[in-house]
């Protein structure tokens, strides 16, 4: 379990995450950090979900500055697989237990009853509690499909995540798609990893991805940076007047930190 939280259901706890694979193996300019990779890529750590859950794909970036400024972003696509293995099955069932167990004794333990007296002094109102917990926390084997998050992340020099964002949807796709592509699934990594050149400053490239061509465009020496994240997020995140507020910082040179989940 990754962190202090316990008390919550297993469902809702997080557990630690680990990198399973990642291509190509060795980069001379770009050093592959795997402890950082695996936390930003997770930052809340590995969960669980079932087939009641909401498990629709979500997509998020971080970015990686090194001691001499330079800059890697990553693009995250995290969705949910079924767990296939009995044994973890077993085990979330057999948390499931002891925590149920746990939140028994403590709704014994507000009664303050002995257990002679347990089934009388247990009012309705603790009885109608006790049930829901039972129905809206707990797993069965025999009954519930348990998923669990996995990501696919991509590692690039600038920051271009429209095109990175269209090709992992694609790449996901193709993954749970029941008819496979026209292509084996590693075709399209290499292709990306290899064979797609960064377009020249002031140039845009067309790629082909999966099942859609991409295209993603660098600005020239005279443009303002690249910026490929939507305002729209900014606008429906912060609000107008905290937009201006930040803004007005920015003009004025004043230090800024944005603080979230």
């Amino acid at each position: 379990v990754a962190g202090e939280n316990f008390n919550q259901s297993p469902l809702r706890r997080t557990f630690k995450s680990k990198v399973l694979a990642h291509y190509p193996q060795n980069i001379e300019w770009n050093p592959f950090d795997q402890d950082a990779v695996n936390m930003l890529c997770m930052p809340k750590g590995l969960s669980f979900r079932t087939h009641a859950d909401n498990r629709d794909p979500q997509l998020h970036s971080f970015i990686i500055t090194r001691e001499d400024g330079s800059r890697t972003y990553g693009f995250v696509l995290t969705f949910y697989e079924e767990v296939t293995s009995k044994q973890i099955c077993t085990a979330m069932q057999t948390l499931y237990q002891m925590h149920n167990a746990e939140q028994y004794s403590s709704v014994c333990a507000s009664s303050s009853c002995s257990m002679d007296s347990l089934a009388s002094s247990i009012d309705e109102g603790d009885a109608t509690s006790l049930a829901k917990l039972q129905r809206y926390n707990s797993y069965d084997i025999s009954r519930d499909t348990l998923y669990v998050s996995k990501c696919i992340c991509l590692i690039t020099p600038l920051p271009f995540m429209q095109a990175c964002k269209k090709f992992l949807i694609q790449l996901y796709k193709a993954v749970t798609s029941q008819q496979p592509p026209p292509l084996p699934l590693e075709s399209y990594i290499h292709n990306i990893l290899y064979e797609v050149p960064l377009p020249p400053p002031g140039r845009s490239l067309k790629f082909y991805g999966v099942y859609e061509p991409i295209i993603c465009q660098r600005p020239g020496p005279n443009e303002l940076p690249l910026s490929d994240y939507p305002l729209r997020e900014v606008f429906e995140l912060l609000g107008l007047e905290n937009l201006v507020q930040v803004f007005t910082c920015v003009l004025l040179e004043m230090q800024i930190l944005l603080y979230s989940q």
